[in-house]
């Protein structure tokens, strides 16, 4: 790998005595790495059915390693949503920010959805997260990660930062920042990020990054957090804008974050966080936490709107942002289409019921919608909620989504097949799955009738749906989501 000159002379101004050891590990091969969705499996859990390793991340207690020849985006429990491969250095950022349940987040630049989708695990599906990405075509990758992942409190959208500022004021308590940049830490995984530096190098990127993170600091709450990452070693996108943001917004602060083995602080010795591959499992990335300090009485039009919907989740009547107005009572000609479509027959087999209040049905889709969505929210969406199904021809057929959100036992119609199983791979490929004599007896035997939607699984991890048809199940494997 050939390396821009004017990139090394920054290097070794910057890593001094450190250079020739950096310089020596940019032709080792890279880590690889998965991190598990807790979401639907425990770490505990991970490491007694892994076949690829239980090597910890150190600085995440959901991340491992495995070797480089392994293949684990061609294996069942992919498909089930188990785990998703990132960059071990990656993971960092998504396990700093202190997300709790009942959080409203907001992941800025979220595509593909390694960050989001850790965020949304964390969430425990209560709050909301919003995960967004300007490029449409990357939103609709975020998009499938996320319903791979089973989350369900969610709303992808499509917007730039300063059309989300104006929507939402000061509304999240957690924002997560991971910048467009210049990709330095990157070049030893891929090699063709050495030729856009050196179209589009630091400079082209730090007007951008203050761009979006003014939008940021726009949309949080006093007393949120804020985590500003790049996967870059610029000091100028790095420590410069920290400082910059520092300067132009008074009411932020930098929060130290406990470095861990191998981890710097910042070059300019702020409490920052940097990970060199020289120094860490994993390649070149950069964070940074701050914090919005909490006024005695809130200033300003948009904290004020966040304090009346904070008062209106609340319940007290009359305010903007309450939950009957963000999400009202699915309508009754809505709800007469449903008891048509034979929703109530699938509904009917699901251990827990649907909250009615948060239900909505447009364009023949059907959504459960985040507990603190708001349908005044004029933005461009992929998604709001957890999709349901569709309402086709009369008739309801649940979705990916859903299938992908549930747990084994949320559902009364289940099969499940083992990991070694080839008729997972069938499955997976869109083949219709026969049954033998006893599975078929046994679905009886729980009076799942012929034509009944059948939860497929992977040793009780759910892959998607299939119809009951005595003596096989017909595949409702989502088309593009297929193994191929």
């Amino acid at each position: 790998m050939k390396l821009p000159e004017r990139f090394l002379d920054k290097m070794r101004e910057m890593l001094g005595e450190e250079y020739d050891v950096w310089l020596a590990g940019c032709e080792e091969p890279s880590w690889s790495g998965l991190r598990i969705n807790t979401a639907k499996i425990s770490p505990e859990q991970w490491e007694q059915i892994s076949p690829y390793g239980t090597r910890r991340v150190s600085w995440t207690p959901n991340g491992y390693y495995y070797d480089a020849d392994r293949r684990p985006a061609r294996d069942p429990y992919y498909y089930a949503g188990l785990y998703y491969l990132q960059e071990p250095s990656a993971m960092a950022p998504a396990a700093v920010l202190p997300v709790c349940p009942g959080d409203r987040v907001l992941d800025l630049c979220g595509a593909p959805g390694g960050k989001s989708t850790e965020l949304g695990a964390r969430l425990g599906g209560k709050g909301l997260l919003v995960a967004n990405d300007i490029s449409s075509s990357r939103a609709r990758a975020l998009l499938k990660n996320l319903e791979l992942a089973g989350i369900s409190n969610v709303c992808v959208t499509s917007e730039s930062p300063e059309k989300l500022a104006g929507t939402f004021g000061c509304f999240f308590h957690k924002i997560l920042v991971d910048a467009p940049c210049s990709g330095e830490g990157m070049f030893r995984r891929d090699p063709d990020l050495v030729k856009s530096w050196e179209e589009h190098g630091p400079e082209y990127y730090v007007p951008l990054q203050r761009e979006i993170l003014s939008g940021a600091v726009r949309m949080l709450l006093s007393g949120g957090y804020l985590l500003y990452s790049t996967c870059t070693f610029s000091v100028r996108e790095d420590e410069e804008n920290v400082q910059w943001l520092l300067e132009e917004n008074p009411d932020m602060e930098l929060v130290p974050v406990p470095l861990w083995d191998g981890a710097m602080g910042g070059m300019d010795g702020s409490p920052v966080v940097r990970l060199f591959p020289h120094r860490v499992k994993g390649e070149g990335h950069f964070l940074a936490l701050f914090r919005k300090r909490e006024s005695g009485k809130e200033k300003g039009a948009d904290q004020e709107a966040a304090v009346i919907w904070e008062e209106g989740r609340k319940g007290r009547p009359g305010q903007r942002g309450q939950k009957a107005d963000g999400a009202r009572s699915i309508p009754s000609q809505e709800r007469k289409l449903l008891e048509a479509s034979g929703f109530s027959l699938w509904e009917d087999l699901i251990q827990t019921s649907f909250d009615y209040n948060r239900m909505m049905v447009k364009n023949g889709q059907v959504y459960v919608l985040p507990e603190d969505f708001s349908r005044e929210w004029n933005l461009r969406y992929l998604r709001t909620g957890l999709l349901l199904g569709e309402l086709k021809k009369g008739r309801f057929e649940p979705s990916q989504a859903a299938a992908m959100a549930m747990r084994a036992e949320d559902y009364q119609a289940v099969f499940s097949l083992g990991r070694e199983d080839e008729r997972v791979i069938r499955y997976l490929k869109g083949e219709t799955v026969c049954l033998e004599e006893a599975e078929i007896q046994k679905l009886q035997g729980q009076k799942i009738l012929p034509g009944s939607w059948i939860l497929v699984c992977v040793d009780g991890y759910p892959l998607g749906w299939a119809k009951f048809a005595g003596a096989a199940l017909k595949n409702k494997y989502n088309p593009g989501w297929r193994w191929q």
